[in-house]
């Protein structure tokens, strides 16, 4: 245990300290708040806030927000989908389709949703505010460090937080993470084009309600409505022979409209609705076993970013926030006011239960992007499969919507732990 002389200028303490304003930060903090302790959450920005267009939450993550009270405000500003649509993009012929609505919202407790990411954002932040969490912008942090059982936090400007834990939450370019491990982002060799535009009289009419994605070689792209149906969100991700050699921006459309060449002029007239000024390279990580250092942890993407094909970023986020709520409900945030002593065990427990199952939805949407992004004999076998499937077939569902009695993940019950593969 290392000697800790305080800062002569400023120390902060308080039970739990967050690092992030994210979506997981957020969570993370409204989730502890709610057991009861006294979080301060900080964010490297001037102000709060959340870039990019629409994401899908799914009963995982819908669950969650109504666990808080949150869900009516979600939907009242996202969208309820009938169905998840996947086409051929060469021919636009439909693979299969999965309804969204009556037996799938029952059998997972929850509505599968559509919405801007600023919304879900406003909300998670809207919350942490009503519960009062304290919320500090334009604080850099530089390490973590444990002493004495307590996380001590070291900002640029030379103010000290100390904590009975820190939780990292500061993304897939986490500044924690090297306090368990030295990996590095891995780069998928794919680059996303997003964008939103108003819905007018003059759009298309169909697939309006639903989840459109349209798979093809090397490419797909994704549509569908938010903001109760006043925007169009559509997403574009193909193979950038330019980010493979490392330029993570390009300048031109060029690369972007030779990737759709080939696709039914549904897909090539929806490419007008991206931004093309910027585009997301898409990253992940390879699976870490540990998140924990002494009395920091970490959650979220700095702990298991992923590629977007399940759509379960910010699911996998909100999971992780239900589950440390769960663990140190009773243990950390007692009847009897708030047991320190018990963080270790906790953190080790909410350790046991995410790592296997994030791991799990790492390198399973790493195989279902390869699937979708096939061609030749391959594109001609995914089609034959995915039109074998039935609607309503929940089979391939459950391991990742299904729930305990308490509406938590499935992957929170004993017998359903994953053991993380070496």
């Amino acid at each position: 245990m290392s000697e800790y002389a305080p800062s002569t200028n400023d120390v902060r303490s308080t039970d739990v300290l967050v690092v992030g304003g994210g979506m997981a930060g957020l969570a993370g903090a409204l989730a502890l708040r709610e057991n009861g302790a006294n979080v301060t959450l900080v964010e490297r920005a001037p102000e709060f806030g959340e870039v990019g267009a629409g994401l899908q939450m799914a009963p995982n993550a819908s669950r969650v927000l109504k666990r808080w009270g949150l869900l009516e405000k979600a939907l009242e500003i996202g969208v309820q989908p009938g169905h998840l649509v996947f086409r051929d993009a060469v021919t636009g012929e439909e693979l299969t389709r999965q309804s969204l609505g009556g037996e799938f919202e029952e059998r997972y407790g929850a509505p599968y949703v559509v919405i801007h990411r600023s919304d879900l954002h406003r909300v998670l932040l809207e919350g942490c505010e009503a519960a009062g969490v304290t919320l500090v912008n334009d604080v850099m942090v530089e390490t973590v460090e444990t002493v004495n059982g307590r996380g001590v936090v070291h900002t640029a400007a030379g103010v000290d937080y100390e904590a009975d834990v820190v939780v990292g939450a500061d993304g897939l370019k986490s500044t924690l993470r090297p306090l368990v491990s030295d990996d590095e982002p891995v780069s998928s060799a794919y680059v996303a084009y997003r964008g939103t535009v108003p819905i007018t009289e003059n759009t298309p009419k169909a697939d309006l309600e639903d989840v459109i994605v349209y798979l093809g070689p090397d490419c797909h792209l994704v549509q569908y409505p938010l903001r109760k149906g006043e925007l169009l969100n559509t997403v574009a991700v193909f193979k950038s022979a330019s980010f493979e050699r490392g330029e993570e921006q390009y300048g031109g459309v060029d690369e972007l409209e030779a990737a759709y060449k080939d696709c039914v002029p549904a897909v090539r007239e929806a490419l007008k609705n991206l931004a093309t000024g910027i585009r997301w390279p898409m990253y992940d990580r390879n699976p870490i076993e540990n998140w924990v250092a002494g009395r920091m942890v970490l959650m979220g993407d700095a702990a298991h970013p992923m590629l977007q094909y399940l759509a379960q970023g910010a699911c996998q986020a909100l999971e992780d926030a239900a589950v440390l709520q769960d663990v140190t409900n009773g243990t950390v945030f007692t009847a009897d006011g708030v047991n320190p002593e018990a963080w270790d065990g906790a953190l080790r427990e909410f350790n046991t239960i995410r790592a296997g199952r994030t791991a799990r939805v790492q390198r399973t949407a790493r195989i279902w992007g390869e699937s979708w992004h096939v061609s030749g004999l391959a594109r001609t076998l995914r089609n034959l499969l995915f039109k074998s499937r039935k609607d309503n077939d929940f089979q391939y569902n459950d391991w990742l919507y299904g729930q305990d009695g308490d509406g938590v993940p499935a992957a929170h019950s004993e017998a359903a732990r994953l053991v993380l593969p070496a």
